[in-house]
């Protein structure tokens, strides 16, 4: 046998290589493809779908109002923009449908929840009493994950969680409130709570790969003192960002980013997608907002004062009149801390597909969809580069 193989011609062993390899192109391309990720979704105001339309909480922590939604669905849904999420755009990307809050009644979710909440932090004491804090949303996940085991079955349930992508937003409103209560400024430094918010989101983290998940994307903190409530409240002549707001959430995402460099040491299969460029992209586009198509980059589409920064979007928050603009497309923020359903696409844009010095070492459509289509691109390559050998 072995000396048949050896007086085999190199042109016969090509064609042989060719013809495994086109066999191996055809299988693939027949194949069904892997269902996408189910997707479940942790955090604040950025990403709450509606979790707070079920809660007694502040009116102001509510965004069940016209003009809320205007541009989506053509009523308010919960979402704090005029339309979509940022979200709601990558489920769309991940060709899932949108995905539900964890507190509407009846939902199923076979796809994934949304456990957010406005004004939530990582820390309990953050808006304690009126947000569904991150501790309880992590809970929340606890009880879905028993629905889904009693539905399909303990098999079925921990090949969907370990599949799931786990998308966390998270960490502003512990800044914001710090900063807004001199009380807690006395007893904590700017470094104990960057240190207290990365240590329970480390836990977090780690509680839940311990579940299961091993797939995680994280939308890092934005410039906050670019904000037009937090502008407007430093009332600076030259309406400037207050910096100490934006310097903090700065070190949280170089924080965050050492710990997930850590995990991915330390946690087998840990992957996840990071928004590292994140912050210095949206701090270009607030302050040049025509060279990513908006026209204005201070102050917000609907609001009252000094850039809109009163946040009084719907009324009854702190004022009950509010302006609103014609065009929300030309603006980057929405209201006096959120941006608009433009804004949103743009960044899922990103995070879907950027390279790894924006977002990384994964980007989410290599975290959702497994990789059967480039294993075929690299057989083709290999068969096209055998087939300019064997000529």
């Amino acid at each position: 046998m072995t000396s048949q193989i050896r007086s085999l011609s190199l042109s016969t062993i090509c064609q042989i290589l060719l013809l495994t390899l086109s066999i191996s192109i055809k299988s693939l391309a027949n194949s069904p493809e892997k269902k996408t990720s189910a997707f479940f979704i942790f955090g604040d105001s950025t990403v709450d779908v509606g979790n707070n339309n079920y809660i007694d909480t502040l009116v102001m922590s509510k965004a069940n109002m016209p003009p809320y939604g205007q541009n989506f669905f053509n009523k308010p849904t919960g979402r704090f923009s005029n339309g979509r999420l940022v979200v709601d755009f990558i489920a769309e990307y991940a060709e899932l449908p949108l995905i539900p809050p964890s507190k509407q009644p009846s939902s199923k979710f076979i796809n994934g929840a949304n456990f957010a909440s406005g004004g939530a932090g990582v820390l309990p004491e953050t808006y304690q009493g009126f947000v569904i804090d991150f501790p309880t949303q992590l809970e929340q996940f606890n009880s879905v994950v028993s629905l889904l085991t009693a539905e399909l079955g303990d098999a079925e349930a921990r090949e969907l969680i370990a599949n799931a992508v786990y998308f966390i937003s998270i960490g502003s409103n512990d800044y914001l409130y710090y900063l807004g209560s001199p009380k807690v400024q006395e007893i904590f430094t700017p470094e104990d709570i960057i240190a207290m918010v990365i240590g329970n989101l480390s836990e977090a983290i780690q509680g839940l790969y311990e579940k299961g998940a091993r797939k995680f994307g994280f939308l890092s903190t934005s410039p906050l003192g670019c904000l037009p409530a937090i502008r407007a409240a430093n009332r600076k002549a030259d309406g400037s960002c207050f910096e100490d707001f934006s310097a903090l959430a700065l070190a949280h995402n170089n924080a965050l980013y050492g710990v997930l460099l850590s995990f991915e040491h330390i946690l087998k299969d840990f992957k996840y997608a990071f928004s590292s460029g994140h912050y210095s992209w949206l701090h270009e586009v607030i302050h040049n907002p025509t060279k990513f198509g908006f026209k204005d980059g201070i102050n917000a589409c609907c609001g009252t004062g000094l850039y809109g920064g009163i946040y009084s979007c719907g009324g009854n928050k702190e004022v009950a009149e509010y302006e609103l603009c014609n065009s929300p497309d030309d603006f980057v923020f929405w209201d006096s801390f959120h941006g608009t359903e433009k804004l949103a696409k743009k960044l899922a844009d990103k995070l879907w597909e950027d390279q790894p010095n924006s977002v990384g070492p994964y980007n989410l459509k290599e975290l959702f969809f497994n990789q059967e289509k480039s294993r075929i691109e690299d057989i083709v390559e290999a068969k096209e580069n055998l087939e300019a050998f064997a000529m």
